[in-house]
């Protein structure tokens, strides 16, 4: 089960800035949990970001910022826009490649020196400047780092680091001094390579990071600057984030929908992919709905602002997205907490080693150190922190790229170990708009008229009613001419039906069930209504004046893949049922259709959230899948709740996953996303721990000098990651793969 925003809870992300290892996420998350009125906090070290939940009446961000900057590092409210984001990004990575030109440029001669112009004169002096230029520019970042660590009486990776190369330099420092020839080696190639391959590392890490940050930032862009809005019947260029709802916007070929709106003049195709991940254009037309941040391809038409700001499907997006990529999964924890405490430890067993090679090795002082400084150096535990967050940012990101947004990491974590998938019907499994298709009367029936008056009086009871079924009942009479009565007294019981006073007579239209509750015989309908039933019609049952009086049936036809998608998922080993509200006989039908074998029917909106409950109870991981209001309890009793896109608000808040295109295939693109992102996190995690297990005592025994342990460390820092850019690949494979199905079909 999920956990959702308590009330009187605020959100706020911050960026940090300075984090180096996953001991300075630990160390930002506690100074943060300790900062008034904060409920919880999240720091994601791959993402450099945290999430804060705190009382919304004490929300202070300057106190957040205050907290992260007391513990020593630089934060600051996450941009909406994509520029300050990128911006600091690209900073770094230039950063990292100056220092690291800088530290070739210094080491090559270094070595020269060290290693070839034995006799050069002044060789000492040179290599104590190139030296002394290495640790200043080069080892600027591990020493203000560790020195800020402790400070604050903690360690972090980049003391390893600056004791690692400190030792080999200082000791170089001291041998300058004596006369050569008395035993006394120097590294100062040593200190100065440790600086500049771990350097090299960080470089390259920067650079993957910031290509798994890709999608954020390919979404931010997609947020239009200008917008077209018509004001006292003149047109005007303001900016997107003036535009106020009510609005009246043009929008001509070529130009992004600024905001969310409903087309009020014109139509035109419109290009949805980079939001529901549909390849192809959607046409609009008067009173369809417009997302902002799409392209218009075709005509112009004009629109009505009905979401601005924070508020469009955009920004929700982007907001569902940078959240997923800020929270944690709760493998990932178990790792922050072995990094907790693997630095004092590392520092500990290097010492322990030194002492161990000085008293019993004799291979003297030079050899113990040069062995001790190659365990603090092999030993970091960066790609420890890397492990979790780089995949977790990397799967976010494509889903979002392909309409399946994912709320929290726990989700990607859990929606991997799923057994059963529920699927509600309306909406989900079917196009969610029914059509009558047949109204009868039953013998004797007091109705005033033939099947017209019957579907006048049902249309004027259910014209209050927002349930699809009521609409289509609605809909069938406006379309055949009909003249629709006005009703009073108005009551809908969620899940059964609707009841209304019409012209002085007292009409109920339901279930068999609701006209059973009031007394009502159906048995005079139940012939036709197993008739109509058996060819997978729903049937409403009409009644006026406490007497049965006729059937309507409606059907609703399968999305277009919804077998498909049924398919895929028992493919992957899961349970399909469907869920609905429709008496047995109907549900089994559509079941039939879709290739599901397992129905829960006649099950009401409360009941459903119960039904998940038992699977529960037996044991099992169940997702639900569903779009509507009656949908929403079940979303969020079930382990992952998955939101059809194209469903209402309540359910898209409900779910912990959510289907922006609406397409039913995405479920099991979701669970398959979740399953190949836990593989490569425990790929991730084994690389990281079986790096520092195998290369602790390797280093211990001698086997392993300091260059090359930095070489090492910064080498499994850059696999972890390029192993998380893999699910890019993985995941398009899977995309194009449906696709190229769809094509053969």
């Amino acid at each position: 089960m999920h956990d959702h925003k308590p009330p009187g809870e605020t959100r706020v992300i911050l960026n940090v800035e300075g984090m180096h290892c996953a001991a300075c996420a630990s160390r930002v998350e506690k100074a943060l949990q300790k900062a008034p009125g904060v409920r919880d906090a999240t720091v994601n070290f791959g993402a450099e970001t945290a999430t804060v939940h705190m009382d919304a009446a004490d929300a202070d961000v300057e106190e957040l910022i205050s907290a992260v900057e007391d513990a020593g590092y630089a934060a600051s409210v996450a941009e909406r826009r994509e520029s300050g984001l990128e911006a600091r990004q690209r900073a770094s990575i230039r950063g990292w490649f100056r220092r690291l030109i800088a530290g070739i440029a210094l080491t090559i001669p270094i070595m020269l020196l060290s290693m070839v112009f034995h006799e050069m004169p002044g060789r000492y002096a040179a290599l104590f400047a190139l030296g002394t230029a290495v640790q200043a520019y080069v080892g600027w970042p591990y020493y203000v780092s560790a020195v800020r660590a402790a400070l604050h009486l903690s360690a972090n990776m980049d003391t390893l680091i600056a004791l690692g190369s400190t030792a080999a330099y200082l000791y170089s420092v001291v041998a300058s001094l004596h006369a050569p020839g008395e035993g006394y080696g120097i590294y100062y190639e040593g200190a100065a390579m440790i600086l500049t391959l771990i350097t090299l590392g960080k470089f390259l890490e920067a650079n993957a990071r910031f290509r798994t940050s890709s999608a954020i930032r390919k979404l931010m862009e997609l947020s239009p600057g200008r917008a077209t809005v018509l004001r006292d019947g003149v047109e005007k260029q303001i900016d997107a984030a003036d535009v106020q709802v009510g609005d009246i916007l043009i929008v001509r070929p070529g130009e992004k929908v600024p905001v969310d709106g409903v087309v009020t003049d014109g139509a035109s195709s419109v290009d949805e992919s980079m939001i529901t991940g549909e390849s192809l254009p959607a046409a609009k037309q008067q009173g369809d709905e417009v997302i902002g941040g799409t392209i218009n391809r075709e005509g112009s038409f004009k629109f009505e602002a009905r979401k601005v700001g924070a508020d469009t499907a955009l920004s929700r997006i982007i907001e569902m997205v940078r959240t997923a990529q800020g929270s944690k999964a709760n493998i990932q924890r178990v790792a922050d907490q072995v990094s907790a405490i693997f630095v004092p430890a590392v520092i500990t067993i290097a010492l322990l080693v030194f002492a161990g090679w000085m008293i019993f090795g004799d291979v003297g002082f030079s050899r113990s150190l040069m062995t001790g400084v190659a365990v603090l150096i092999i030993s970091c535990p960066c790609a420890l922190g890397l492990a979790t967050p780089t995949a977790i940012i990397v799967a976010s990101g494509q889903g979002a790229a392909h309409g399946i947004l994912v709320k929290e990491a726990q989700t990607l974590e859990q929606a991997g170990k799923l057994n059963v998938v529920i699927l509600d019907k309306t909406g989900t499994l079917t196009r969610g708009e029914p059509a009558v298709t047949a109204v009868r009367t039953l013998p004797g029936a007091q109705v005033g008229g033939d099947a017209s008056r019957l579907l006048a009086l049902a249309a004027a009871a259910e014209h209050g009613s927002e349930h699809p079924l009521g609409r289509a009942i609605y809909e069938k009479a406006v379309a055949d001419g009909i003249d629709v009565p006005q009703a009073a007294d108005f009551n809908s019981i969620p899940g059964r039906g609707v009841m209304a006073e019409i012209e002085g007579r007292r009409v109920i239209v339901g279930t068999h069930h609701l006209l059973g509750e009031h007394g009502i015989d159906t048995a005079p309908g139940a012939e036709i209504a197993e008739e109509l039933e058996a060819k997978g019609n729903t049937v409403v049952l009409v009644a006026i004046d406490g007497a049965a009086a006729g059937v309507i049936a409606l059907a609703d036809q399968l999305k277009e893949h919804s077998a498909e998608a049924v398919a895929k998922l028992k493919q992957l080993g899961l349970k399909v049922i469907l869920m609905t509200g429709d008496n047995e006989r109907t549900a089994k039908a559509i079941a039939s259709q879709a290739g599901i074998d397992n129905v829960f029917a006649q099950v009401l909106p409360g009941g459903k959230a119960e039904r998940v409950k038992e699977l529960q109870a037996a044991g099992l991981l169940v997702a639900m899948v569903g779009d509507g209001v009656n949908d929403a309890p079940a979303l969020v009793q079930a382990d992952v709740g998955i939101a059809i896109g194209s469903g209402t608000d309540v359910a898209l808040e409900a779910g912990d996953i959510t289907l922006v295109s609406g397409d039913v295939r995405g479920v099991a693109n979701a669970i398959l996303m979740s399953r190949r992102t836990l593989a490569t996190i425990k790929q991730n995690l084994f690389f990281a721990f079986f790096y520092n297990t195998a290369a602790i005592p390797l280093a211990a025994s001698g086997l392993l000098n300091p260059m090359i342990a930095a070489g090492a460390m910064a080498a499994s820092s850059v696999s972890v990651v390029s192993n998380s850019l893999l699910l890019k690949r993985r995941f398009r494979r899977m995309l194009m793969l449906d696709e190229s199905e769809e094509q053969n079909e």
